[in-house]
């Protein structure tokens, strides 16, 4: 039996074995290890603290030094045909990930990239927009979109593929309170398994396996009630000092 198949057979969802990523002389992820079989997964960090790296390594965008990675038993950066199949990222900026003027082209896009024939493709479309009520915005121009519905469209078109895990970098960034919790409430209805990536604990508190990482090693895994409260803790001390009047780094 290989890997994929224990990795399959197990259920779980993210299995990492000391992944490692250097990008020039700095150390992005080191010896990060991971196994869990939670629906819902969260990475928490600050800012540098190598989050997106993981994130789009997980997706299977960016290639790791060394070490093994399986989402749902895949190896998503070998074989990108059943990466397509098994995972989508939602990214922090809809705009770096918006390329077609309509949303209707947008949504396609994808599906036949996953070899769906037109008709094919805008069925699903067409399904997809009247399930999260947005019929109406298949000839739109996403240029003309706000941020927060650019990032709807997004999460339509990485749904609309069917994916077993979803990946989400900080998606609320940018976001204004109302728009986070109608986005969050679309979020919350995701039927695939979801890797939130956030600096902010609010948004993973209800989660079932949250991850803290720190200068890209993991500081701390498990229940989110238990990393989160480490988290918060060591961050209200590091915001008591004055590390802003360092220069060095």
């Amino acid at each position: 039996m290989t890997d994929a198949d224990n990795s399959e057979q197990d259920g779980a969802v993210l299995a990492l074995d000391a992944v490692c990523l250097t990008r020039g002389d700095r150390q992005v992820l080191r010896d990060v290890t991971l196994h869990s079989r939670a629906r819902r997964i969260g990475i928490v960090g600050r800012n540098g603290s190598g989050k997106t790296t993981l994130a789009r390594v997980i997706s299977g965008l960016v290639p790791v030094d060394s070490g093994t990675l399986k989402v749902c038993g895949v190896d998503v950066v070998r074989d990108r045909k059943a990466a397509l199949r098994t995972v989508g990222i939602l990214f922090q900026n809809p705009d770096h990930q918006i390329i077609f003027p309509t949303v209707h082209e947008e949504l396609s896009f994808g599906l036949t990239q996953m070899g769906q024939s037109k008709t094919e493709a805008a069925r699903r479309v067409a399904a997809i927009l009247s399930e999260f009520g947005k019929s109406h915005w298949a000839d739109a121009a996403t240029h003309s979109l706000s941020h927060g519905q650019k990032q709807l469209v997004c999460l339509m078109a990485v749904i609309a593929m069917a994916p077993r895990v979803v990946v989400l970098d900080e998606p609320f960034s940018g976001l204004d309170i109302v728009t986070r919790m109608q986005l969050g409430r679309y979020l919350s209805q995701i039927a695939a398994a979801v890797v939130h990536v956030s600096h902010d604990p609010a948004s993973l508190q209800d989660y079932d396996h949250v991850v803290w990482l720190d200068a890209g090693q993991i500081v701390q895994q498990g229940p989110a009630q238990d990393v989160l409260a480490a988290y918060v803790t060591q961050m209200k001390a590091l915001g008591a000092g004055d590390d802003l009047s360092d220069l060095a780094g």
